[in-house]
């Protein structure tokens, strides 16, 4: 399950003080150093240099959370015959940030916009990631503009990517747009979106790419206090992320092409890793018929089902190890994504994750028949240590932020009984991991503990000054 958590209402100070404890253990960084939001602000204010194309006359629109200012996407779809041409306009970070500034030194040393529920330690200053450089409605933007042409099957027949101003029109969240999809009052861009959306989703099943549908945990006010609930994405986010995925293909071809550029890469799970997973799947009577991929396995799986819950946490074992690879010449020997089953590159964030920017300026270089410029070149190699480095860090705060929120929570209830679904078991039968029924909670637990099985576990500790939750088999 994902440790991503959202929080809606007003955050308690003893939680803030404890999400602050976690901002200091993991050194994140506090302010933004004086020269570079210095930089930040003059390049916010500045006119932008160089030519672009005018597209402000395309409908574009945005569809993120609730609430979000740093906007990196914009979409605009049309029909193209009996295909289809999608446009994304990706937030130009790169008009902003000088190679060798403040700014960039500091962007290379956060590395990812790093999220708690207590708040965010931005990759950018907000006057540029939630201002001067974000897709905002109704403003004029400069971006890096992909467009990709499917066939009516939704395979890419053609793509190119160039500067551009743009504006989009609207913020959408993913409930609204999910409502008038259901409701069938969409038209445009939103009628498409389900349409290019499932297209995508049956060819990357075809070519054994995968699509998790876990839930998210989130923290919700409730009367005078918080309670965790899971929620499962909804479609709309699906479909959004699948023109973000054939974005990042489309740019991974484009530098595979050139040789010279930076990938996401996840190398094929080990085939005794395979093993493992199919031999869970039978015990927990998840169908995998013969010739299956396990994308097409998991693409219908219920989490709210025990045995498949357990199935989807035991077989992350196959998605481990992802990275970043850079090149320049010779591609390099691992150039797929295993998840995506495909070449893939991430273009699609610069507002909140470096490699992007850099990405994004090798395409928009190779796109344009010019040289890859020396700065961007330089940096290549030393992109995959960074966002390794920085990932690492940001997953670390997630998760402790998870277990904060999870302990203090349950705090007040050590003794209680819950109903839970055993998720995974440790190798020598030494407990595992449960999932509670309610609050969404996942934790450890000891005992014998049927993999699959519901139990009922009674809470032992809950402690968010050290964050550490522990269950027993009742």
């Amino acid at each position: 399950m994902t440790t991503k958590i959202h929080v809606h209402g007003e955050v308690p100070a003893r939680l803030e003080d404890g999400f602050e404890r976690i901002r200091r253990e993991q050194r994140l960084p506090e302010a933004f150093l004086p020269a570079a939001l210095a930089e930040a602000e003059r390049a916010a204010a500045a006119p932008l240099r160089g030519e672009r194309e005018d597209l402000t006359e395309l409908p574009f629109v945005t569809i993120d959370p609730p609430g979000s200012m740093d906007l990196d996407q914009a979409v605009h779809l049309e029909r193209l015959g009996d295909g289809y041409r999608v446009w994304y306009a990706i937030a130009d970070v790169a008009a902003f940030v000088r190679p060798g500034g403040a700014l960039d030194a500091e962007a290379k040393a956060r590395g990812e916009t790093v999220y708690l529920p207590g708040g965010k330690v931005p990759l950018h200053p907000p006057v540029l990631s939630e201002g001067a450089a974000s897709l905002l409605p109704g403003a004029t933007r400069p971006a890096a503009v992909w467009r990709v042409d499917l066939d009516a099957a939704g395979r890419t027949v053609g793509a190119d990517v160039q500067r551009a101003l743009v504006r989009s029109r609207e913020r959408l969240d993913y409930a609204y747009v999910q409502a008038v999809v259901d409701t069938a009052t969409a038209d445009g861009t939103l009628a498409l979106l389900p349409e290019i959306g499932r297209l995508r989703l049956d060819l990357e099943r075809a070519r054994g790419g995968v699509t998790l549908p876990t839930p998210e945990q989130e923290v919700a006010a409730d009367g005078d206090g918080y309670r965790l609930d899971f929620r499962i994405p909804l479609p709309a986010e699906t479909w959004n992320a699948q023109i973000s995925l054939l974005t990042g293909m489309a740019a991974a071809a484009m530098m595979l092409d050139a040789e010279i550029g930076v990938l996401r890469v996840l190398p094929p799970p080990q085939p005794g890793d395979l093993a493992k997973v199919r031999r869970v799947a039978q015990a927990l009577d998840v169908p995998w018929p013969d010739g299956a991929t396990y994308g097409s396995v998991v693409h219908d799986l219920d989490p709210k089902n025990p045995q498949q819950a357990a199935f989807l946490q035991e077989s992350k074992v196959l998605l481990r190890g992802s990275g970043y690879v850079a090149f320049d010449g010779e591609p390099p020997a691992l150039a797929e994504h295993a998840a995506v089953a495909a070449p893939y590159a991430h273009v699609t964030a610069p507002l909140r994750r470096l490699v992007d920017r850099f990405a994004t300026e090798v395409c928009l270089a190779v796109a344009a028949g010019e040289p890859v410029p020396a700065e961007i070149r330089a940096a290549l190699p030393g992109l995959p240590e960074i966002m390794s480095v920085t990932g690492r860090r940001a997953g670390a705060v997630e998760r402790a932020g998870v277990d904060l929120v999870e302990a203090f929570l349950l705090r007040e209830r050590i003794g209680q009984e819950f109903a839970a679904v055993v998720i995974d078991v440790a190798a020598r039968g030494a407990g595992g991991l449960v999932q509670l029924v309610d609050p969404a909670v996942i934790a450890r637990c000891d005992g014998a503990l049927p993999l699959g099985e519901r139990v009922t576990v009674r809470l032992a500790k809950a402690d968010p000054a050290t964050r550490e939750i522990r269950f027993t088999l009742a």
